[in-house]
């Protein structure tokens, strides 16, 4: 196995060091660095925008809550994904219809501009650095425990976490937004090869996918039906969660600024839907890998059923594969989302644009280090810490459709009401307030509370002159 993983790591560094060689442009604009000259195909925006989205949430995620949860799991994400694509058509025509009245420079600049006060893109932007941090230490963690397991004797998990943070930065910088997108495009064919290879391999040990639920119904039948064994999968869980992941489009910066950069409208409705298509290929394997999981491994930490089920019980070749592929996929996500913070910071400021562009840079550079510790600090299930950083930015959802869709001098009203919730769902994650009030879940409550104030605040608030 580790010959192939030097083999294939080789080749994929390659492809990253052309990709960025490619994307480099002497006297390149802050335009085309941070936005890649906001003129990108069809079939890069698909597999760009699939990247960003399905990751390690997706690639060890997936079949470790499929493993624990059951098949109440496709509910959670590929229901909500189905949805979300028709959201996505929604949305992408109005965003793309303000921006092109305001221009773009991040969701809080523009959100700014909406409002006429920096103060709500300063709100955006500190619900997108609270939640966007975490996910990307997700990422960083996922390839971390599959560098240790394949390599146990080398180094420890921070110092592979480190070499993944100097090798994201060092490609970002040369070639920009437009790197990035050339290895979302390598990452999602990989992850897509790599999860149906493991996922073939997972279902033939069971001999099909008939064979398959007759067995898992021996281990346990509750893993066949929602709740779940655990009763996590109960109706609010799920409500909740179609909000949260519906929401990505608006409330995620990378995934938003993804919407914007399309050559033209066109293109984005095309995009969304092929990300449909897209999303089940990616997450049906998922399944079969989660219950051979839960067949095989019903009682192992989610660290050995990774280390087992696409290391250990593949071939050489196939675990490598697996491997590269998940380095793939947690680097041109991590740096999605840590780029799109520093694009984020970039719209909050004024000045000289040199200026601007150093400290974006820095910033981007001080993001990467606080990922970094905080994927050293992450001990929970991947797919609910990822949920979590969704359900935290959904909250800016009612606010920022306020600002693309209202035609009026909104009401600075709801941009206060967002940070109060936002405060709110922090102390709840910390445990310092209850998670449910009045038999509902809080995250579920404070969206459907913002959504009201927002529906409010556009029908008081005057036309604009």
């Amino acid at each position: 196995m580790k010959t192939w993983i030097w083999i294939l790591g080789t080749l994929y560094i390659g492809l990253l060091i052309m990709a960025s060689m490619k994307s480099f442009k002497k006297g390149r604009s802050s335009e085309e660095f941070m936005f890649a000259g906001s003129n990108i195909g069809l079939m890069l925006g698909v597999l760009t925008y699939a990247a960003a989205l399905f990751s390690t949430f997706t690639f060890l995620g997936m079949p470790d809550f499929f493993r624990l949860h059951g098949i109440g799991a496709w509910v959670f994400l590929a229901l909500s994904d189905g949805i979300m694509v028709f959201f996505l058509v929604w949305f992408g025509y109005h965003i793309r219809k303000r921006v092109k009245t305001l221009g773009f420079k991040g969701v809080a600049g523009l959100i700014g501009q909406t409002y006429g006060t920096k103060y709500a893109g300063y709100v955006i932007f500190l619900s997108a650095f609270l939640f966007l941090i975490p996910y990307a230490g997700i990422q960083i963690q996922g390839i971390s425990i599959f560098m240790q397991a394949a390599f146990p004797n080398s180094l420890p998990a921070w110092g592979w976490a480190v070499l993944i943070i100097l090798v994201m930065l060092l490609y970002s910088e040369i070639g920009g937004f437009k790197a990035i997108v050339y290895s979302d495009a390598i990452q999602a064919l990989l992850l897509l090869t790599v999860i149906w290879i493991i996922g073939a391999v997972s279902l033939k040990h069971f001999g099909g996918i008939h064979s398959m639920f007759e067995a898992i119904e021996v281990v346990d039948e509750k893993l066949l039906s929602i709740p779940g064994p655990k009763g996590l999968l109960k109706p609010q869980f799920l409500i909740a969660s179609m909000i949260a992941i519906v929401m990505i489009p608006v409330t995620q910066p990378q995934l938003t600024t993804r919407i914007v950069v399309m050559k033209n409208l066109k293109s984005t409705h095309y995009m969304a839907v092929s990300l449909g298509f897209f999303a089940i290929l990616i997450i049906l394997p998922t399944l079969f890998i989660g219950m051979y999981g839960a067949q095989q491994y019903p009682g192992a930490s989610k660290d050995e059923f990774f280390a087992n089920a696409f290391l250990n019980d593949q071939s050489g070749f196939v675990a490598a594969l697996a491997v590269i592929g998940l380095i793939a996929a947690g680097l041109s996500t991590t740096n999605a989302q840590i780029f799109a913070l520093g694009s984020e910071l970039r719209g909050l400021m004024k000045g000289d644009e040199k200026k601007i562009m150093r400290i974006t840079k820095i910033s981007i550079f001080l993001f990467s280090l606080v990922a970094l510790a905080f994927s050293l600090k992450i001990s929970d299930q991947i797919v609910l810490l990822a949920r979590v950083s969704f359900a935290g930015t959904a909250l800016m959802g009612p606010m920022i459709l306020l600002g693309i869709l209202s035609n009026k001098k909104i009401s600075w009203t709801i941009i206060p009401l967002s940070f109060i919730a936002l405060v709110i769902f922090l102390l709840s994650l910390a445990k310092v307030i209850p998670s449910e009030y009045f038999g509902l879940r809080l995250d579920l409550l404070l969206f459907v509370l913002l959504s009201i104030a927002a529906f409010f605040s556009h029908l008081f608030s005057k036309a604009k002159s």
